[in-house]
């Protein structure tokens, strides 16, 4: 019984290689469903967030439930993530195919509807934003964009600063 605890069922290096795949497959995979912080994900992000970790969990370990298998993976996956983000800060072109780029949502008190698609939100998201950044209308805002992280920065009209 203890013997399979720690016996790998396919070759070490098997797992590393399995571990990279899906980890580049997953993040691509995450990198075009939208911006949207931890905070921010609905019900629906969270649900689908727990499918694909499911889904590619036997991807990754291919049937093989030993800790031996686990802790190779788990290496496999922290190393991956320690390299891209060390790829992303030592590149910008690298930086904005992981990341993207941020994304002007509203420009001189005028909604830009295609950026807002492109994003996935809808006028509510954006006018929700806008009142967590104390403004009531959309013709107080400058300028409301997406960050790369997810997070809407605000700049108001500085008419409103003064008045």
């Amino acid at each position: 019984m203890g013997s399979d605890l720690w016996q790998l069922s396919a070759p070490w290096w098997h797992f590393i290689l399995r571990g990279l795949v899906v980890f580049v497959m997953v993040l691509v995979f995450l990198r075009f469903s939208g911006k949207r912080q931890i905070g921010q994900m609905t019900p629906f992000d969270l649900v689908l967030l727990l499918l694909i970790s499911n889904a590619v969990q036997n991807s990754m370990n291919g049937g093989d439930n030993s800790v031996t298998a686990g802790a190779i993976l788990a290496i496999t996956l922290i190393a991956a993530n320690s390299f891209v983000g060390w790829l992303t800060r030592r590149s910008r072109k690298i930086e904005t195919l992981v990341e993207g780029q941020a994304e002007i949502l509203v420009h001189n008190g005028h909604v830009c509807d295609d950026a807002l698609r492109r994003a996935g939100l809808t006028q509510h998201d954006l006018l929700a934003a806008l009142r967590e950044h104390d403004c009531a209308d959309v013709t107080e805002v400058h300028a409301a964009i997406l960050e790369t992280d997810g997070r809407i920065s605000v700049l108001t009209r500085k008419e409103r600063k003064q008045g």
